[in-house]
């Protein structure tokens, strides 16, 4: 089909040159797209340096301490991700005897691994024919046949998948599925392409329409849910201070953070010292209270926005065993938190 050559040729003469595309090798490759998903390459890249360096292979991986997965993975969020990752890993040393899955097919029962991941690994490593569909892929195919089905519906996600599988180059699946990914990041992009050099925009719906700004549809997702979080940060005469570790399901399950007091609202300075007033850790003894900053840092996930506050409680002794103040950074932490730490002068 012309449209796959013509892409595949684009992308031999436009394509970054990108570690993960001078290997065959399917850790390297899962390991970059399990990074790369819901980020972007700019921000991903020392990651999976990093966790090459640490972890070269897969019996590495599986055989390190979650704390540690979990601590190279703090900045890059959805920390499930690394949680997947490292179950996925002891999954294929302990039950698979180190024999990375070969098939899509095989490759769906890794843990955090679903049909795009799938579909790269097995083609990439594998030169097996499955399309894959991410939102570049969307984009890119969106515009070029004006499809105006919303991506993120169940029949768009078939319509799309279909479409995809229908293009894909059966002779050269790595190469063509590396294309229309590199395509719209790099061409087709969300914003404000440059249409004026695409090599589709002759026959392009969108660019003949002028849908560009229209496509892909998507239906909105729920309005943002906002929480109000209040981390006490302890800081005691003999350098010591409190971490508790996130249990059960929710957002940064297993990382560690400063105690919580989530409120219906921001809370101002003398009624939040009454309510600590009756906290396990500060009843009956005398503590110190200070703001560390005034206004609320947001920090902004997918389904709710955070905004929150940092409370400094000097006390003369923790109630419980702390933790050592010069140790702090090493824990895994959420990187709202670590935001925190790198900026506070304990």
């Amino acid at each position: 089909m012309q449209f796959s050559k013509s892409l595949i040729n684009w992308y031999s003469i436009n394509k970054r040159s990108l570690p993960w595309r001078e290997t065959k090798d399917p850790y390297s490759i899962w390991l970059s797209e399990i990074i790369l998903q819901q980020t972007q390459v700019k921000q991903g890249l020392p990651y999976y340096e990093a966790f090459l360096s640490e972890f070269p292979t897969v019996f590495q991986l599986a055989s390190a301490d979650e704390s540690k997965v979990l601590k190279l993975w703090q900045g890059l969020g959805y920390y499930s991700r690394a949680r997947n990752l490292h179950a996925a890993a002891k999954y294929i040393v302990n039950e698979l005897n180190g024999r990375f899955p070969s098939t899509y097919k095989e490759l769906l029962a890794l843990k955090g691994v679903g049909d795009y991941t799938a579909s790269a690994i097995a083609s990439i490593c594998f030169n097996e024919s499955a399309a894959v569909v991410d939102g570049n892929v969307y984009r890119v195919l969106s515009r070029y046949y004006g499809i105006d089905t919303p991506i993120n519906s169940s029949k768009g996600t078939k319509e799309f998948k279909t479409l995809a599988q229908e293009l894909i180059d059966k002779k050269d699946p790595a190469n063509f599925n590396q294309a229309i990914m590199e395509f719209g990041a790099v061409q087709c992009k969300p914003q404000s392409p440059d249409c004026t050099i695409c090599p589709f925009k002759d026959s392009c719906e969108a660019f003949n329409k002028n849908l560009i700004n229209q496509l892909p549809v998507k239906i909105k997702s729920a309005k943002a849910k906002k929480k109000y979080f209040n981390f006490l940060v302890f800081i005691s005469g003999d350098g010591k201070t409190i971490l508790e570790k996130r249990e059960g399901k929710g957002i940064w399950q297993n990382l560690y953070q400063f105690p919580l007091i989530e409120t219906k609202a921001e809370m101002g300075f003398d009624s939040f010292k009454r309510q600590i007033e009756a906290h396990e850790f500060t009843k009956d003894i005398p503590f110190e209270l200070s703001l560390y900053n005034e206004k609320s840092v947001v920090h902004k996930l997918s389904h709710q926005h955070l905004y929150t506050k940092f409370w400094i409680v000097n006390v003369e002794s923790l109630k419980i065993e702390g933790v050592s103040i010069e140790k702090v950074d090493q824990y895994a932490v959420p990187i709202l938190i670590g935001n925190f730490i790198e900026a506070f002068s304990f």
